[in-house]
């Protein structure tokens, strides 16, 4: 850690805990969103006009070169050479906000010593999860490098639109410019995103993804070549041995990998650990990326 590091740091500690809560809030802020108002730091922690204009001026003080008034829309936007004041886990604020905590504040809390949550192997990088949210949040095409398995490392333009996790790791739905359709890219996979300048067109905005505004429903049955079905209806607590759930026709595909629902006409995935099957398959007309399914043979 660099000197000028050490004396924030210092600075930092000397502040009440409160006050360190609403500066992490407005780094936080800058990072994901590139801009906050006073009345976002007010609403968030109820605080008053001159408390909120001094904790401006404080965190001002720590690092001025990562922010700057626009006094037309009055409020604070990020700079070009923003350095975070606090480090925020870029899995905390996703696992987060996919919850509905509406700020993302990352601080999270101390792991239970008794409950444990699955072991991860993929992280994703705080810059490109900072990066792609600024562009979702103001509505901005990004100009990208994005290493594929098939075509590796390519530059695009992207317009995206929503963050989503398909139960091993985070993808964006993002309309890529390049073949002119919506797509779900990988987000460990961007090696940088820069900003581009210029509207982003109708038809590249949300409501015209077709995939993510439809709503498919799945019906799951037990597999039917188990033995003891009535242990899966009780996992996944059916009625009348069905567990009917309505998702995205954009993710659906992945939700049926990630349980393992078998999607052949004949029940023929048991050996493959499936435990559930698709009972309403002509769905799978329905649902992009039908191919990671696991047995289906649309």
């Amino acid at each position: 850690m660099s000197q000028h590091a050490t004396v924030i740091r210092e600075q930092l500690a000397l502040l009440s805990h409160a006050q360190q809560d609403r500066l992490a809030f407005i780094d936080f802020s800058l990072q994901y969103f590139g801009q906050i108002t006073r009345n976002d730091l007010i609403q968030r922690f109820r605080t008053g006009l001159a408390a909120s204009t001094r904790d401006f001026a404080t965190y001002k003080e720590l690092v001025p070169e990562n922010m700057q008034l626009v006094h037309q829309t009055k409020s604070y936007h990020r700079c070009a050479a923003f350095k975070p004041l606090f480090k925020h886990n870029p899995e905390v604020i996703l696992a987060s906000l996919s919850r509905g905590f509406g700020n993302g504040m990352s601080s999270g809390t101390q792991p239970s010593e008794h409950c444990f949550d699955a072991v991860r192997l993929i992280h994703p990088n705080a810059e490109i999860i900072a990066g792609l949210m600024r562009a979702i949040h103001n509505k901005q095409a990004l100009k990208c490098h994005y290493v594929s398995v098939t075509s590796g490392d390519t530059e695009r333009a992207i317009v995206p639109h929503s963050i989503v996790n398909n139960g091993h790791r985070w993808h964006v739905r993002a309309y890529d410019r390049k073949r002119n359709c919506f797509r779900d890219f990988v987000c460990s996979r961007f090696t940088n995103l820069q900003a581009l300048s210029g509207p982003v067109h109708v038809h590249e905005a949300s409501p015209y993804d077709e995939q993510w505004q439809r709503l498919v429903k799945l019906i799951l049955i037990p597999h039917p070549g188990l033995k003891q079905p009535k242990a899966i209806e009780m996992d996944y607590a059916m009625t009348d041995g069905q567990l009917c759930i309505h998702v995205r026709a954009a993710i659906a595909a992945y939700v049926l990998r990630q349980w393992q629902v078998d999607c052949s006409a004949d029940g023929s995935c048991l050996q493959l650990g499936c435990q559930l099957a698709l009972a309403n398959l002509s769905i799978l007309d329905e649902i992009e990326n039908v191919g990671l399914t696991i047995g289906s043979k649309r």
